[in-house]
Protein backbone atom coordinates (compact mmCIF):
# COMPACT_ATOMS: atom_id res chain seq x y z
CA UNK A 1 0.00 0.00 0.00
CA UNK A 2 3.11 2.30 0.87
CA UNK A 3 4.34 2.04 -2.90
CA UNK A 4 1.18 2.69 -4.22
CA UNK A 5 0.50 6.25 -2.15
CA UNK A 6 4.33 6.97 -3.07
CA UNK A 7 3.47 6.43 -6.75
CA UNK A 8 0.14 8.89 -6.95
CA UNK A 9 1.98 11.36 -4.51
CA UNK A 10 5.02 11.63 -7.26
CA UNK A 11 2.41 11.32 -10.33
CA UNK A 12 0.44 14.29 -8.43
CA UNK A 13 3.71 16.25 -7.96
CA UNK A 14 4.64 15.88 -11.36
CA UNK A 15 1.31 16.72 -12.62
CA UNK A 16 1.15 20.26 -10.68
CA UNK A 17 4.41 21.02 -12.02
CA UNK A 18 3.39 20.60 -15.02
CA UNK A 19 0.92 22.70 -14.57
CA UNK A 20 2.86 25.35 -12.82
CA UNK A 21 4.85 25.43 -15.92
CA UNK A 22 2.05 25.85 -18.66
CA UNK A 23 0.92 28.70 -16.34
CA UNK A 24 3.82 30.49 -15.85
CA UNK A 25 4.41 30.07 -19.94
CA UNK A 26 0.76 31.80 -20.13
CA UNK A 27 1.26 34.61 -17.75
CA UNK A 28 4.76 35.45 -19.88
CA UNK A 29 2.47 35.17 -22.58
CA UNK A 30 0.38 38.10 -21.45
CA UNK A 31 3.24 39.92 -20.55
CA UNK A 32 4.71 39.97 -23.47
CA UNK A 33 1.54 41.17 -25.38
CA UNK A 34 1.30 44.09 -22.55
CA UNK A 35 4.13 45.46 -24.47
CA UNK A 36 2.95 44.73 -27.88
CA UNK A 37 0.53 47.06 -27.42
CA UNK A 38 -0.14 50.31 -29.98
CA UNK A 39 -2.63 53.03 -29.23
CA UNK A 40 -5.49 54.41 -26.95
CA UNK A 41 -8.61 53.64 -25.18
CA UNK A 42 -10.49 56.59 -25.12
CA UNK A 43 -11.87 56.16 -21.43
CA UNK A 44 -15.32 58.33 -21.65
CA UNK A 45 -16.21 56.39 -24.68
CA UNK A 46 -15.09 52.73 -24.94
CA UNK A 47 -17.73 50.05 -24.30
CA UNK A 48 -16.92 47.30 -22.17
CA UNK A 49 -14.80 44.87 -24.39
CA UNK A 50 -12.69 47.89 -25.41
CA UNK A 51 -11.66 48.75 -21.44
CA UNK A 52 -11.10 45.10 -21.31
CA UNK A 53 -8.40 45.31 -23.91
CA UNK A 54 -6.38 47.28 -21.42
CA UNK A 55 -3.76 45.60 -19.66
CA UNK A 56 -4.72 44.67 -16.64
CA UNK A 57 -7.92 45.38 -16.68
CA UNK A 58 -10.85 42.56 -17.15
CA UNK A 59 -15.01 42.49 -16.64
CA UNK A 60 -14.95 43.66 -13.00
CA UNK A 61 -12.38 46.69 -13.35
CA UNK A 62 -14.15 47.70 -17.10
CA UNK A 63 -17.46 47.55 -14.98
CA UNK A 64 -16.19 49.33 -12.16
CA UNK A 65 -14.76 52.57 -14.94
CA UNK A 66 -18.02 52.37 -16.58
CA UNK A 67 -19.99 52.63 -13.21
CA UNK A 68 -17.68 55.60 -12.40
CA UNK A 69 -17.84 57.32 -15.48
CA UNK A 70 -22.14 57.47 -15.67
CA UNK A 71 -21.83 58.71 -11.90
CA UNK A 72 -19.40 61.58 -12.60
CA UNK A 73 -20.40 62.15 -16.38
CA UNK A 74 -17.22 61.12 -18.06
CA UNK A 75 -13.81 61.82 -16.74
CA UNK A 76 -12.01 65.34 -16.91
CA UNK A 77 -8.23 64.11 -15.59
CA UNK A 78 -6.58 60.91 -16.04
CA UNK A 79 -5.88 60.72 -12.05
CA UNK A 80 -9.90 60.40 -11.62
CA UNK A 81 -9.73 57.22 -13.87
CA UNK A 82 -7.13 56.15 -10.40
CA UNK A 83 -10.18 56.91 -8.18
CA UNK A 84 -12.44 53.86 -9.57
CA UNK A 85 -12.77 51.03 -7.10
CA UNK A 86 -10.08 48.37 -7.59
CA UNK A 87 -7.64 50.80 -9.06
CA UNK A 88 -4.20 51.86 -7.46
CA UNK A 89 -1.09 54.00 -8.55
CA UNK A 90 0.60 51.60 -9.88
CA UNK A 91 -2.28 50.13 -12.16
CA UNK A 92 -2.64 53.76 -13.25
CA UNK A 93 0.89 54.17 -14.24
CA UNK A 94 0.55 50.57 -15.91
CA UNK A 95 -2.72 52.18 -17.77
CA UNK A 96 -1.67 55.41 -18.40
CA UNK A 97 0.18 55.43 -21.98
CA UNK A 98 -2.52 53.87 -23.15
CA UNK A 99 -5.77 55.69 -22.38
CA UNK A 100 -6.74 58.96 -23.17
CA UNK A 101 -10.13 61.13 -22.34
CA UNK A 102 -10.79 62.34 -26.06
CA UNK A 103 -10.61 60.95 -29.48
CA UNK A 104 -11.25 57.73 -30.41
CA UNK A 105 -10.12 54.34 -29.51
CA UNK A 106 -6.98 52.92 -31.52
CA UNK A 107 -6.10 50.29 -29.04
CA UNK A 108 -4.45 47.30 -31.28
CA UNK A 109 -1.79 44.82 -31.37
CA UNK A 110 1.11 45.24 -32.78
Amino acid sequence: MEKRTGRRRARGLSIGLALACMLGAVGASAASSTTALEGVVNVNTANLAELESLPGIGPRRAAAILDERKQRGGFHSVEEIGEVRGFGDALLEKLRPFITLTGRTTLSMR
